[in-house]
């Protein structure tokens, strides 16, 4: 598939999706939304991928919003244009068989079976860093900025954040950077918990690399899937709920063939071939 605002590539069971538009530090657009979403998509369907890398070309993640388009906003008011490709953009890609929470404009990453690794490779601003948000791991580059931006902007905390960056930060670290709109560096972000780990630039993607290398080649993807899936509905379920799952889970995932793989490769001490059933 030709892409006009990503790079996609296939290497080690690992999918690396790059937003594309270094010269604009990535700003965020409808083409590379479409484009992000359909590499999404078709990584995780394929079953030679096993973890998913989403990043940015030249020296940003993505600085958010492209601003040219928020400045015709700004000059012309919402126009019914507007309304109706935000109508549409809305409806596209809904899956009945997906939770709702799960499945809006850019939380269906969240529904992904595979792992999504944000390799943060510097500023990720406003919309940009809520899609960073909504990957599983966040690994920075110590050159990394991050900012909420939006009440700098005469904007609100957009497309479910104020949700989802309390569950990640906790509330008062949530208002302090969505009140402020201030800029953090990948220390402080941290300390906070944006960032699961920050590596020096020089060594950044080879950091990055190597954990996700480590998750294709080392973990049962089956086992992935289902993790992933009972962290994030164990968000709207009680701990009855939650251990109940986990029950109904544990004994399902001990007639699969990467039980058996997992308990042999131990056993003879090599290394595993799982098959993600």
């Amino acid at each position: 598939m030709t892409h006009q605002e990503i790079l996609y590539a296939v290497a080690d069971r690992v999918a690396t999706i790059t937003l594309n538009r270094p010269d604009k530090l990535n700003a965020w657009t409808a083409v590379m939304e479409r484009e992000v979403r359909s590499a999404i998509e078709q990584a995780d369907a394929d079953d030679a991928v096993r973890v998913i890398i989403l990043t940015g070309a030249g020296r940003g993640f993505c600085a958010g919003a492209d601003m040219s388009l928020l400045g015709a906003v700004a000059k012309q008011g919402i126009t019914d244009e507007v309304r109706e490709r935000a109508a549409h953009h809305a409806a596209q890609g809904q899956c009945e068989t997906v939770r709702a929470d799960f499945n809006q404009k850019y939380s269906y990453f969240l529904a992904t079976k595979k792992a999504v690794i944000a390799a943060i490779n510097g500023p990720v601003v406003g919309l940009g860093l809520v899609i960073a948000l909504y990957c599983d791991l966040r690994f920075a580059s110590d050159a990394a900025r991050f900012s909420t931006v939006f009440a700098r902007r005469g904007l609100i905390a957009e497309y479910g954040m104020a949700w989802m960056l309390p569950r990640i930060v906790g509330h008062s670290n949530a208002l302090d950077l969505l009140l402020s709109g201030r800029t953090i560096d990948a220390a402080e972000a941290l300390r906070m918990g944006i960032a699961n780990r920050v590596f020096p630039q020089e060594e950044f993607l080879e950091q990055v690399y190597d954990y996700a290398r480590d998750l294709a080649s080392k973990v049962s993807p089956r086992s992935s899937a289902v993790i992933k899936r009972q962290v994030y509905e164990a968000m709207f379920q009680s701990l009855q709920e939650a251990f109940q799952i986990s029950e109904r889970e544990m004994l399902a995932s001990l007639t699969t063939e990467d039980f058996k793989e997992g308990v042999a490769h131990y056993l003879e001490k090599r290394s595993p071939a799982f098959v993600g059933r």
